[in-house]
Formats: C-alpha cells, sequence, structure tokens
C-alpha cells in the first residue's frame, strides 16, 4: 500500500488528508498538535495521527523512511531541512510553498539521487502557474508571442461576510498575509524593472472589475520579473503578478505601515492601552484626540477608511495592551486575527485572473482573460483550504502511480504535472474559464 506522511496539521491539511484517504492512500499525519491530527484523521482505518518536532532529526528521518513520498505543510522556514532528509532517504517531497534559494541549492543533488522535489503546488502559487502555463504553450504552439502578461490572484472572503473597514477577513495564516506584505516587489512594464520599495507597495494600487464580485483592488506580489524566465517569456515587454484585494485594504494598510504599527522592532509595551501603545509607535503625543492627531499625520480626513480601520481594530481604545516586551507587529497581527477570523458558518472564496496580450503570425493580435472564482463551504472547507491542498494531493497521487517523472528542484509548469491536474482539478470542481478576444 502507498503510505504518504503529511508534515503539518494546520488550515489547509484536510482537504488533502481527505483526498488522499479517499483514494486508498495510507496517511500519517504527523503535527506538534497530535490531537489537531487525531481530529482531521477521523477514526479512518488508513490514517494515523502522530506527534513530531521537526527539529528532531532522529523522529524525523524515521517517519520518511517509513513512507513513499512525504508532504510539508509546514511553515516555508522548514521545507529545505524537510527536503534534506528525504533526499537522504531517497523519498519525493511534494510542497505548496515558493521556492527559496536554500531549496534550489538542493536541486543538483536531487536530480543526482533521482528524487523529486515538487513546490509551489498550491493556489497562488501553484493553480496560477499552472492556468498560465497550459495558455502559454498553446500560445506557443500556435506560433503566437505573448508580450503582456498579468496575473492577480486573491483569498478573500465572500460579498455577504465583508463587515470591517477592511473588507477583509483572515481564512488562512494571518502572519503570513501581513509579512507578504511588509516586502518590496519588482515587476516589468514596457520593457522597464520596476522596484516598489516595501514602505510603497499599498501605495501602487490597480483597479480591476471582476465578473459577479465588482471592483477589486490589486497590489504587486513580490518578484514578478523572476518567473519570466521560469515561463520562458522572452518576449514579453510587461509584466506582474499581484494580489486581490476589496477596496479599502490598500488604503487602510498604507496607513497602518506609515504608522509603525507593522514594525518587528520590540518594546516594552507593559502597562499601556492600544491607543497609548499606537500614539508610541506613530511617535505622536496620545491624549483625547487621538483620531484628529492622526488624521492629520496621515493627512486624511478623520471619517476617512484608515481612521475608521484603526478604531474599529480597537487600535484608539483605551483598553490595556496585556502584553509586555512585544512587537508592534506581533500584538497587531494578533488582534487582527481576533477581530477579523472568518467565522465557522461563513464562507471565503478565491478569485483569479489572468491577462494576456498576444501577437501571432501576420500581426493578428488578440487579448486572452483566464479566471477562477470559488467559494468556500459554510461550515465546511474553505475555498482556500481546497484550492491550495487539492493540487499538491492530485500531484501526490499522480507521483506514487509514476505519471510524474520529474527530478530534481520543480514547479507545476511542465505539461506533464499541469494537464492532469488542471483537468481532475475541473472534475472536483474548481475550474477556470477562458476567454479570447480580438484587438484593434
Amino acid at each position: 500500500m502507498q503510505r504518504v506522511l503529511v508534515l503539518g496539521a494546520g488550515r489547509v491539511a484536510a482537504p488533502l488528508v481527505k483526498y488522499l484517504l479517499d483514494h486508498s492512500i495510507s496517511v500519517t499525519l504527523a503535527d506538534d498538535d497530535y490531537k489537531r491530527a487525531l481530529i482531521l484523521i477521523d477514526g479512518h482505518p488508513l490514517g494515523r495521527a502522530a506527534h513530531v518536532n521537526v527539529t528532531d532529526e532522529a523522529l524525523l528521518n524515521q517517519l520518511v523512511g517509513n513512507h513513499d513520498l512525504v508532504v510539508s505543510l509546514l511553515p516555508y522556514l522548514f521545507h529545505a531541512e524537510v527536503a534534506k532528509v528525504c533526499l537522504k532517504n531517497l523519498k519525493n517531497l511534494v510542497t505548496t510553498s515558493y521556492v527559496k534559494p536554500e531549496m534550489e541549492n538542493l536541486d543538483a543533488a536531487a536530480r543526482k539521487a533521482g528524487v523529486l522535489f515538487l513546490n509551489e503546488i498550491g493556489l497562488d502559487p501553484g493553480i496560477d502557474h499552472m492556468s498560465a502555463m497550459r495558455i502559454i504553450h498553446q500560445v506557443e504552439s500556435a506560433g503566437g508571442i505573448i508580450i503582456e502578461f498579468n496575473s492577480f490572484c486573491g483569498a478573500l472572503p465572500a460579498p455577504e461576510a465583508v463587515n470591517n473597514p477592511f473588507g477583509y477577513r483572515f481564512s488562512w495564516n494571518p502572519k503570513g498575509v501581513l509579512l507578504a506584505g511588509n516586502s518590496e516587489a519588482r515587476y516589468l512594464y514596457n520593457g522597464n524593472e520596476v522596484v516598489i520599495a516595501s514602505e510603497n507597495l499599498f501605495k501602487n494600487k490597480l483597479t480591476i472589475d471582476f465578473p459577479e464580485i465588482g471592483k477589486l483592488e490589486v497590489y504587486p506580489n513580490r518578484d514578478s520579473v523572476s518567473y519570466i524566465d521560469i515561463y520562458g517569456l522572452k518576449d514579453v515587454q510587461s509584466m506582474m503578478r499581484g494580489t486581490l484585494r476589496y477596496p479599502g485594504w490598500c488604503e487602510a494598510l498604507d496607513a497602518m505601515k506609515r504608522l509603525n504599527l507593522f514594525s518587528d522592532r520590540k518594546e516594552d509595551f507593559s502597562g499601556l492601552s492600544f491607543g497609548e501603545m499606537t500614539a508610541r509607535v506613530a511617535g505622536v503625543s496620545e491624549t483625547g484626540y487621538l483620531k484628529e492627531i492622526l488624521s492629520e499625520k496621515l493627512n486624511v480626513p478623520v471619517e476617512s477608511t484608515p481612521i475608521k480601520a484603526l478604531e474599529w481594530l480597537g487600535l484608539l481604545s483605551p483598553m490595556l495592551l496585556s502584553r509586555g516586551f512585544e512587537s508592534p507587529f506581533e500584538i497587531v497581527s494578533d488582534l487582527m486575527l481576533e477581530r477579523m477570523e472568518l467565522l465557522p458558518d461563513e464562507r471565503d472564496m478565491v478569485v483569479m485572473k489572468h491577462l494576456f496580450k498576444v501577437v501571432y503570425p501576420g500581426g493578428k493580435r488578440k487579448s486572452i482573460e483566464c479566471r477562477l472564482l470559488d467559494f468556500g463551504v459554510p461550515a465546511g472547507d474553505t475555498s482556500i483550504a481546497r484550492t491550495v491542498a487539492l493540487p499538491a494531493a492530485i500531484a501526490c497521487r499522480l507521483i506514487l502511480d509514476g505519471k510524474i517523472n520529474l527530478t530534481g528542484v520543480q514547479r507545476p509548469v511542465s505539461a506533464e504535472i499541469y494537464n492532469p491536474v488542471l483537468d481532475e482539478l475541473a472534475v472536483l470542481g474548481i475550474a477556470l474559464s477562458e476567454d479570447y478576444r480580438d484587438d484593434m
């Protein structure tokens, strides 16, 4: 019987575990929270829960050695160490995370050992790569060249679940959402590389219309330029990967960054209220007129979205922090999760849009738009969990069945991976639509 070790029983693990068990694949779900793993296994005869500390190399080596394939749903910092243990045991590895240099450095050794480390096989990254590459290869097979490619994706609350000035509810790791917003961004526009510093990230927003949802904002997502080579887009003149949000998010997050509320510098906030902490890190005096002082500092009206967001979140409140030596980032992200977590009976959604500009032989031009809109199930799996976990789960089965025969550190950009994964996702109800339009 085929045996898979899944490391990590977090927010996206459940659909992956269920898929593998439903396909008669034995699953060991290992986590430092044994009870959480036990709940997700749900008494299935082919499943078992295990306690693991991934820094315990001997235990990890034993677990990896007893399975045919490993899935790491751990924080990305652990993936390279897990990969080294997989390399030692000649086991294939699947992750849904971006390829970091520490993982890339294992490529030659993995190829020599004949093992596959398949990364970025989730949603973003994952479904975005696969759906884009299928169109890119179709265009190339028809002799066309892609001169512009923009790819936008977001995990959001469904419209009826939006109830705050941020226009956002957390359905996955809030630290990850906010850390991504602390990164700089790099993209290509009209042949020129554009670099956006972290402090300006939310100032560089676009607005798009998404059918069935309406207007959404887009801000640049980290390093888009590196994907030009990964996608093989040698003729592209403009390329940007972006994150989708409801209107209000970018303005509110930009204000919070300007007030140093996402700083990772630790201070002693003992005995302070939330309002006093906000005033201190923002560099203003805390008085009974904190709203007015901050609106003046930000140069926005008192009734603007950023001030409403700060007030709604409780960052202007006289309530005591109950925190000591801590960073504003940790305090604010914990508060956001407390106030903004998606409730079990609410729906989230995933929205994705690719926009291509293509030139075919003879000079004919087309615009291609590819869209995904998927909703979670109230009191069931979230959309973000399904769209991250199911591509990885399908890839696991394909690897175990010998239908993916690549080695080394890989992303899902080859037809050998993306065609069967996208086809099965469509059967499971996660399907993309494509529209082609002639350009003048």
